[in-house]
């Protein structure tokens, strides 16, 4: 079938001038993605002396750097895209960051990654920011020539920029250096793999395979303390020294159940938290904001009180408990279903209260309540209610408290009010999730919903092994894992493994479906499968995957 011509459409006014009517030829053929008639008309436009604007200039470097793909086109599209920017830059017309990464990838696929970032690293004399995808061209043109330290240097460019790597930037410096048996650089980048997805894709996961099944080389041994220290300073799931380990690799693909444990090798993996550092930077901004929206004399006090009583395991947000499914007309602040959740967490949680965040507005009228100021009284003698004062908002309160403590945080508010927005993003998702415990009474019987018993994402472990989620391909595709161990670690593991007492059946048994994640578990369930791990448990001071409480830390073409 022929391709649509302008004249087949609505025809423009009869009075436009040449350049108008060349932007409107032009647009028409870059819809159509019709790169020879485009180049017809520009090449009609040089003869007579057209003036070509910015946009035009991109349209046609946009229109051949999308032809590159097709083999019809490319060469049209290289030999006519430098042109159309020579043409450009010698016009005196500014190119803009969409001109700079059309011609990059322009370069690109001319094998010419110089080229493509020498234009990223002068972007700066057109007044213009570089992107992600000004980058790209350079980046994975040097990949795929294995030119190593050129692609390190487009990311620490990259780094100095302000620009940020995603999952396939940083598959494609994984790759190169997996190629070209730069073991250090495998590492770092399987780090970085951790921190910015959860599930790889299987592209990637085909490269972190390649790598383990030819790397031979011998990790470092070092002492368990030192190891077993930096996970627990990390948050779990990572320690960052290094290889660990010099028996063989063993990767297989495998399944984790639902309690966490590993399917081909036996090993439990674990809920991963925020690490040190990012914990009392988020105390510290919580705090900045509270103490600027705050009495700031209010809010110091609180804080120093908390000093003086940290040995909680769990904050409860008094007013969201105590409001539950109370619209109704005899409904009011429900006091029992407070005492509920304030029980269940003792019973549970090692005989050790949580405390309550309330308003002190409330607690004058609980007080005056001769039904429930026993139960309130006996709470403020054992330091488990702490009241806001007037004017004050107790969202600050049991959130400040909840991430200083490193604890459990009761409540069924999604965190979403504006004053959460102040706090950003980059670790508050990850915090709700391992520290919010949700809630529910069904027909007055509560069922806490704790977080989940293990993260879906990268883990490596203390005997040095990797667990690499995988995604799959669609919805309703099932998760799979990729497990990569040290052949002795691994059969210590599952020796371990056999050696345990026998566990319900559906626990232990490995399911091939992606198993539920942060489905509700009720407390005595999660404490159970707590204490029946065999990582990371030996006693209290070592890390503690579900109470959240882990040992003491030092304090277009346009």
């Amino acid at each position: 079938m022929a391709m649509a011509s302008p004249a087949n459409k609505k025809k423009p006014k009869s009075n436009q001038t040449p350049e108008s009517q060349f932007s409107y030829n032009l647009n028409f053929y870059s819809k159509s993605k019709d790169l020879h008639s485009a180049i017809s008309l520009y090449d009609t436009a040089i003869s007579q002396n057209t003036r070509l604007n910015q946009h035009n200039f991109n349209t046609l470097l946009y229109l051949c750097s999308i032809s590159l793909n097709e083999p019809s086109t490319k060469d049209l599209s290289l030999q006519y895209g430098f042109r159309v920017f020579d043409h450009m830059v010698s016009n005196g017309i500014k190119p803009n960051e969409a001109s700079i990464t059309a011609v990059a990838r322009l370069a690109a696929a001319k094998g010419d990654g110089d080229y493509a970032f020498d234009l990223v690293k002068n972007i700066g004399v057109y007044n213009e920011l570089p992107r992600l995808r000004t980058y790209d061209p350079a980046l994975f043109c040097y990949c795929e020539n294995l030119e190593g330290d050129k692609a390190y240097e487009v990311e620490e460019h990259m780094g100095r920029m302000g620009v940020g790597l995603e999952e396939g930037e940083i598959a494609a410096l994984l790759k190169v250096s997996v190629e070209t048996r730069r073991e250090d650089r495998v590492y770092g980048y399987l780090q970085k793999l951790r921190k910015m997805v959860r599930c790889v894709r299987e592209e990637t996961a085909k490269v972190i395979e390649h790598w383990f099944g030819i790397f031979e080389g011998n990790g470092v041994e070092l002492d368990v303390g030192l190891v077993r220290e930096a996970v627990s300073r990390n948050g779990g799931g990572w320690h960052g020294l290094g290889w660990i380990g010099k028996e063989k690799w063993v990767v297989r693909r495998g399944s984790v159940n639902a309690g966490g444990k590993c399917c081909c090798c036996g090993e439990q993996l674990v809920s991963v938290d925020i690490d040190d550092d990012e914990t009392e930077r988020f105390a510290e901004s919580v705090a900045g904001l509270a103490m600027e929206r705050e009495v700031k004399a209010n809010f110091s006090e609180f804080q120093n009180w908390l000093e003086k009583h940290a040995n909680y395991e769990a904050i409860m947000d008094g007013a969201n408990i105590g409001l539950y499914q109370q619209n109704f007309a005899e409904g009011g602040f429900s006091i029992s279903q407070l005492d509920a959740v304030m029980k269940d967490l003792y019973n549970q949680s090692r005989k050790k209260r949580p405390l309550i965040i309330l308003h002190n507005k409330r607690l004058r009228t609980l007080l005056q309540n001769p039904s429930t100021r026993e139960l309130i009284q006996e709470w403020m003698e054992k330091d488990v209610l702490y009241t806001t004062p007037h004017g004050s908002n107790d969202d600050w309160y049991w959130l400040y408290a909840a991430v200083k403590l490193r604890c459990w945080l009761v409540t069924n508010d999604e965190m979403r009010d504006h004053i959460f927005e102040l706090l950003g993003s980059d670790f508050f998702v990850k915090w709700k999730e391992r520290h919010q415990v949700r809630y529910t009474f069904v027909k007055g019987n509560l069922e806490l919903q704790m977080p989940p018993l293990f993260s879906i994402v990268i883990q490596e472990s203390e005997n040095g092994s990797w667990h690499v989620p995988v995604a799959g391909d669609g919805n309703d595709s099932p998760q799979s894992w990729l497990c990569v161990s040290r052949a002795r670690s691994c059969d210590a593991l599952e020796e371990a493994s056999s050696m345990e007492e026998s566990k319900d059946s559906n626990d232990s048994r490995c399911n091939s479906k992606l198993p539920t994640f942060g489905r509700p578990e009720s407390l005595a369930s999660c404490k159970h499968k707590l204490h029946s791990r065999d990582s990371f448990q030996e006693s209290d001071d070592k890390i503690t995957a579900m109470t959240g409480k882990r040992k003491e830390r030092s304090p277009s073409p346009s």
